[in-house]
């Protein structure tokens, strides 16, 4: 008797593999791999999530709407134009869901996020992916890989594990260049650390045009990545689509009331960001001085690149790293072999990373 299948291509998608969290034997870790905030949430944050043990056998709101209510007013926004998912991915997955299918294509760039990829393939789409100038977008570079069958194009923005960014007037010129009928999808999950004046999350185009969503994540700068939750803002034609895809009750209570909570505290979300500030500089200055250049200083990490040399490659360089209790992000999976990510962490954490890589190079005579 046969067994049941999988349609055809399910076993082709890759797995996502997110970053280490335990080193074999070791009891206590640094990790630094999975770009988590080093402070955690907001008390405020803390204080409603515990507010509701006495009522998890409750569903809860299937709209979300104090959450909606809270983004919108915090942001400045269209409360009938947001959407919230678990976690930005889930929005990613509606988005394909709702606007490709078998015979479309889904274009991403090289070294953007792998669930782009992954979400392309499971609805049957055909992912395109276009190589990257510098670690950075090449909006050149999308405009010319568009078919007739090009239903999506997803930019992440600043995008990991670059730590690039694409400027607001370069995300307005793919936007023009876009057919009307592509929904242009600007994932900013890192926006809340941008200090750069040539920078938009993507509000501007999601607030004047028919056919882009920025998506948004708590799982960052606010510290919320377990309760994954995620938002989206765009036109109400869209926000209404991915509506009538998302499971009931897609959003958990705790999560909802902690969002709320987090987002209003901007006091506390102003503190993780300066430190993310100031260890960016750091590192940056730093890593340059052990020969170790840093790239992109977009987001709350840096991708030092590693000598192409036995002994002194990435992988090396990670398995020093955990030989000494710290676990950073291998990044071959995103094409990129020779970098290793490392998260923006606490003081300490920081200061023990960079000695050990200081270590490491020493001990190679560098």
């Amino acid at each position: 008797m046969p067994f049941p299948e999988p349609r055809p291509g399910v076993l082709e998608i890759p797995l996502y593999e997110g970053g280490k969290s335990r080193i074999k034997g070791a009891r206590q870790v640094i990790k630094l791999s999975s770009n988590e905030s080093p402070f955690g949430p907001s008390p405020m944050a803390v204080e409603a999530y515990r507010s509701l043990e006495s009522a998890i056998h409750r569903y809860p709101s299937g709209r979300a709407e104090d959450l909606k209510l809270a983004i919108a007013d915090v942001q400045g926004l269209d409360l009938d134009c947001i959407i919230c998912g678990a976690g930005s991915d889930e929005i990613f997955l509606l988005l394909c869901r709702a606007y490709a299918g078998p015979g479309d294509e889904i274009i991403h760039s090289r070294h953007g996020f792998l669930m782009y990829n992954i979400y392309a393939q499971s609805v049957g789409a055909t992912p395109v992916v276009v190589p990257e100038t510098n670690l950075t977008v090449d909006v050149e570079g999308i405009i010319n890989s568009v078919t007739d069958r090009t239903r999506l194009v997803f930019i992440a923005n600043p995008n990991n594990p670059t730590g690039t960014y694409v400027t607001s007037d370069s995300l307005l010129e793919l936007r023009k260049r876009l057919r009307e009928d592509i929904v242009l999808v600007i994932d900013s999950a890192y926006a809340e650390y941008m200090t750069q004046e040539d920078y938009d999350p993507g509000l501007l185009l999601a607030n004047t045009t028919p056919n882009t969503v920025m998506t948004r994540t708590f799982s960052k700068i606010y510290g919320l990545a377990a309760l994954r939750l995620g938002w989206a803002y765009g036109p109400k034609s869209i926000i209404d689509a991915l509506a009538r895809l998302r499971s009931p009750f897609n959003v958990a209570a705790p999560a909802q009331v902690a969002g709320a909570a987090a987002i209003r505290d901007q006091e506390f979300m102003e503190m993780v960001k300066a430190h993310n500030a100031k260890w960016m500089s750091i590192m940056i200055q730093r890593l340059s001085t052990l020969g170790l250049p840093a790239g992109g200083t977009a987001g709350n990490f840096v991708l030092p690149c590693f000598p192409d040399h036995p002994g002194l490659t990435a992988a090396d360089a990670d398995s020093f790293l955990q030989s000494c209790g710290i676990i950073v992000r291998r990044v071959d999976n995103y094409g990129l072999p020779n970098h290793l990510r490392i998260s923006i962490g606490l003081d300490d954490e920081m200061e023990a990373v960079l000695d050990t890589l200081g270590r490491f190079m020493e001990s190679r005579g560098v």
